[in-house]
Formats: structure tokens, sequence, C-alpha cells
């Protein structure tokens, strides 16, 4: 069995940008432990699955180590390969989740705009262990599904050097800083290792609680938003209350096929 897989940096108007997914087209699905050991061996954030049901496509996103209920750059990733690769002419996708969340992307031109949904964080008051793990106290602490800490200013994102050993025994799938940027709305960075990704070099589910964050503290809709990591990446933030618009650019950087024998697996 051949399956076709393209890598994407997502959230890049050229590679070696962004953040990198594998995308995989199917026509079913494959037996679960074998799209995760896909995604271990692709050794990438994260992969996706997608197969086409009628008008929809169910998608499914892994990282080494576990699967995810949502994630944004590798959906961006499939819009991409599914525009550019697979010809879609339709000017927007239907992506259904395994949860049952319809995920819509709509292009506009070079931008893929993914409608989320709105994961407004709470406060959190116990900030000690996240002291130790960062190094650093926040100004503000706050979790929906990721631990978010806010901090005063971009500086103090950009020179943070997390212990990723006391990351892991935090009860979260991934922790989040962020501060008002220089020359953006706000930055951020991503720290997962208790998913196998000691950084993510950019975040579209994270920002499902960041905007809604940041359009409340700043009192702005739109905003534009940089995640600050090693290779970094923009992202174009709407907040329609319920629901979030994030935006980015993606570019192919390879395609190829995994030699598949499900019999000696």
């Amino acid at each position: 069995m051949k399956i076709p897989i393209y890598q994407v940096d997502a959230f890049a108007s050229e590679i070696f940008k962004g953040n990198p997914a594998a995308v995989c087209p199917l026509q079913e699905w494959l037996p679960d432990q074998v799209m995760q050991n896909i995604a271990m061996e692709n050794n990438l954030s994260e992969t996706a699955f997608f197969i086409e049901d009628g008008d929809v496509f169910q998608i499914r996103w892994f990282t080494p180590k576990a699967e995810l209920d949502l994630a944004g750059h590798p959906t961006l990733a499939s819009a991409h390969i599914l525009i550019n690769e697979y010809k879609n002419n339709n000017s927007s996708l239907i992506f259904k989740t395994k949860i049952g969340d319809t995920l819509n992307v709509s292009i506009n031109e070079n931008l893929y705009l993914m409608n989320f949904p709105s994961r407004p964080p709470k406060v959190v008051n116990d900030t000690s262990n996240i002291f130790e793990a960062l190094k650093k106290n926040p100004i503000e602490l706050l979790a929906h599904r990721d631990l978010i800490a806010v901090f005063e200013n971009q500086e103090d994102i950009s020179s943070i050097n997390p212990d990723l050993e006391k990351l892991k025994k935090l009860d979260y799938p991934s922790v989040v800083v962020t501060a008002v940027g220089d020359n953006s709305d706000f930055v951020s960075r991503n720290f997962a290792p208790k998913l196998g990704i000691p950084e993510d070099p950019v975040t579209g589910s994270s920002h499902c609680e960041l905007i809604p964050y940041w359009s409340k503290k700043l009192d702005k809709k739109e905003m534009i938003a940089l995640q600050i990591s090693e290779r970094g990446g923009k992202i174009h933030c709407t907040n329609n209350n319920d629901r979030v618009l994030i935006g980015g650019e993606a570019v192919t950087f390879f395609r190829g096929e995994i030699d598949l024998n499900l019999k000696n697996i």
C-alpha cells in the first residue's frame, strides 16, 4: 500500500519558515496505531490524516506521542494540499473532527482562514509550579486546554528558557507564554514536551485561547500575532465571539509516498 505524503510549512510564505506539518490523504482510515507510528516516524510536531466524506473532509491529527482533539497548522496545511495538489476549486473547505466539531477553512488569495471555536482561558491562581518551570513569574496565569502565562513584554518571551522536564509534570498538554508585541499586537511561544514537542514553531490551536484573551485586553477585534520561535510565524487573528478566525499562508516543501505493508505491522 502506498500512502501519499506531503510536508507543508504552515504560517509561512517561504520554505524553512513557519511550522512544518505532514499531510497524508487517505482513501480510508488506517489503524490508529499505524497513524501514530507514521507521526512518530515523521518526527514533526504534527501529522494530519484526512479522508473525503461527501462534501466534507474527516480529519485527525497526531503528534509523535499522541492524538490531538484540535490542531491548527496541520489543518491549514491540509487545506493547502487540497487546493494546490488535488485541485479543489472550492473557496472554502469543511473539515470534521473526530469529536464532531466542524472546522471551516476559507481561501482568500494566498491566505487560509480557519474558523475555529473560541476557547477563552480562565484565571489560574497558583503560579508556584510555573515559576519553577519557566524560571520567571508571569503577571497573569490562565488556562483552557493549554496553560497560558502572560508576561510584561516581548523581551520576556524571547528570553525564556524553560525546564522542559518540569513542564512535563504540569497538568496541561502545552504551556504558552505570551506578551504584547513590539511590532505586532501580541507574541507567543508554545512548549509541549509532554506531547513530544519541546517547542512548537507556530501553533494555530493555541490562538483559540490567545485571541479572545488579547481581543478583550487590547479592545481589538482584528489583530496580528507573531509566534517568535526560531522559525517564527505570522498569524492573522479575528475575534468573532464564540468563533475565531486564524489565518496564515503555506508552502509545500516536498511530495512523496509511504510504502506501507500492513501485514508486517
